[in-house]
């Protein structure tokens, strides 16, 4: 028999028998010292005190890393991200993954970890974002219901009434995208909803001529009217109808602002486009453009986004060619004459 001298064993004697055990307190080794029963049954138990514990986070840490979603992304980001989770891993990674799943226990934590970067707030903003996507893994494998850092705002501040998604950049992202994403992409790009007014639209606030509905940021006092123009009814003839929002998912139920928000984020990690300066409700700035074409005045652009008239001009100067500028003023003309 082959002698082995494995450091950490542990030896009892019981009732006049030999029993080995890993270590102190360890899993119980099987077979005779040195066969190999043996040896595997002690590689196995050192293999799984390495593993982290699934309970903890550090496991969501880990399962991460060994995704494909963090495989499928390209090496630079792979390397930047792999320092920030395992910073992650080191803060939050003793922390219960039923934690969690309490937002309103665990922000104050994320904000303190967060926090640490305030005097540079880009840097900060980027760990969230890279702690927001590990916490989406965790609501896409089931391990929590949903994800605790939607609706923690960014210190990094700038004037975004400016930044669109231009007709390339939506095209690269529908290339990986679900059909679920792209629909929401669509919709958001052509009626300037924000992202928690765009999951309450429901076919009932279709009329005639136009969408309305009552706006979440006005808590409900002012109204949205987006006129059905030609493109956004091409849009909406071709989403399915599922359910009574127009919108759904995957399991062909209602989104929820934190659902589509993480998925969409999901989306741009796939589509290699995380690291763009890009948000969801940029596509505000892109229906902006389209309404244009569509000849709607800057007036009436303006309040339909509720931006100032300024600002409008500026994304139409910077984003709308100026052949399509000029014929669609052209449009105009002839209309009035």
């Amino acid at each position: 028999m082959l002698k082995v001298d494995l450091k950490g064993i542990a030896k009892v004697r019981a009732k006049g028998r030999i029993y080995y055990y890993a270590w102190r307190g360890g899993p119980r080794l099987k077979g005779k010292p040195g066969s190999p029963e043996f040896m595997a049954s002690y590689h196995e138990a050192v293999e799984s005190r390495r593993a982290p514990d699934q309970s903890h986070f550090r496991f969501v840490v880990s399962d991460y890393k060994a995704s494909a979603g963090y495989k499928k992304l390209a090496q630079s980001t792979r390397e930047q991200w792999g320092k920030w989770l395992d910073r992650i891993g080191n803060y939050f990674g003793e922390l219960r993954i039923a934690q969690f799943d309490r937002p309103e226990k665990i922000r104050p934590v994320i904000r303190r970890w967060r926090d640490q970067w305030a005097d540079t707030p880009r840097t900060a903003d980027y760990a969230l974002q890279v702690l927001s996507r590990v916490a989406a893994h965790a609501v896409e494998i089931g391990r929590i219901a949903g994800n605790p850092c939607e609706g923690i705002k960014h210190l990094y501040k700038n004037d975004r009434s400016e930044i669109i998604w231009t007709d390339s950049d939506i095209a690269h992202i529908k290339r990986t995208c679900s059909a679920e994403i792209a629909n929401a992409i669509d919709l958001a790009a052509h009626t300037g909803l924000r992202l928690s007014d765009l999951v309450r639209v429901a076919w009932s606030h279709i009329g005639d001529e136009a969408i309305v509905l009552t706006t979440g940021k006005s808590r409900h006092r002012r109204e949205a009217i987006i006129p059905l123009y030609g493109a956004l009814r091409d849009i909406l003839a071709r989403i399915p109808k599922r359910a009574t929002t127009i919108l759904t998912n995957s399991r062909s139920r209602p989104w929820t602002s934190d659902g589509l928000g993480s998925s969409f984020n999901k989306a741009k990690m796939d589509a290699d486009m995380f690291e763009r300066d890009l948000h969801f409700n940029d596509l505000r700035g892109t229906a902006a453009t389209k309404f244009y074409i569509a000849e709607f005045t800057e007036r009436e652009i303006a309040e339909t986004l509720a931006w100032e008239e300024e600002s409008v001009r500026k994304i139409i100067r910077r984003y709308v060619g100026r052949t399509a500028a000029i014929k669609a003023r052209i449009k105009k003309l002839e209309a009035k004459r």
